[in-house]
């Protein structure tokens, strides 16, 4: 009788873990996001670095067909954490339309102020010329909890993809970041785009 109890007990219990279980895949809590982002196919340029590579065509011409992750180091950590919150601190935010009087304009800020993208491509420019691969260096377009959109540097390495955010100091990995990630640059040439799956593909409109 006692085992019998018991055994009831036991199933009673396995069968509320299945439930738990169930409920956590469905609400998608079952598994964190892997530290390095799953990219899909090719998407949309964004018009902003479609100008910008317009100007800069050798920047947006670069093939990197057998690239691999940066090797993370505590140095490196050190030195992209360094950049990240050296160009935030020296870039004023501004608009691109009181900046440059129109709208989705990527830039360097060398006048001293930008949006998102500026800052990005500030920063990409510094680390890949400490050395880093231009193929681990990918502009990324996400949306932020409001909807909006916004612009960041993906840095890869073998540890997981890391974030340089003009709104955060702090240097996190992707899926530390409250942001759904919609598309980046490809690493393996430059003036293309992939999806990033699990994010959404529609075109964003703006990004600051």
């Amino acid at each position: 009788m006692a085992s019998s109890m018991g055994w009831r007990r036991k199933a009673k219990g396995l069968g509320l873990a299945v439930a738990l279980s169930a409920f956590c895949v469905a609400a998608g809590f079952a598994h964190a996001a892997p530290a390095s982002m799953v990219v899909g196919g090719s998407t949309s340029q964004p018009i902003g670095h479609y100008d910008f590579c317009k100007i800069h065509v050798a920047e947006c011409s670069i093939r990197s067909p057998n690239s691999v992750p940066e090797h993370l180091t505590s140095k490196l950590l050190h030195e992209i954490s360094a950049v990240n919150l050296s160009v935030n601190t020296r870039v004023k935010p501004m608009s691109d339309l009181d900046n440059y009087g129109k709208d989705e304009w990527w830039a360097y800020p060398d006048n001293g102020f930008g949006d998102c993208e500026d800052y990005a491509l500030e920063k990409r420019r510094e680390l890949n010329g400490m050395g880093i691969a231009i193929a681990n260096l990918l502009m990324t377009v996400v949306r932020k909890p409001d909807g909006e959109g916004h612009a960041v540097l993906t840095v890869r390495t073998d540890k997981g993809d890391f974030i340089l955010d003009n709104l955060v100091d702090k240097v996190r990995l992707w899926n530390q970041t409250p942001y759904r990630y919609l598309k980046r640059q490809a690493s393996d040439n430059t003036g293309h785009w992939v999806s990033i799956l699990g994010g959404d593909e529609q075109l964003v409109s703006s990004v600051k």
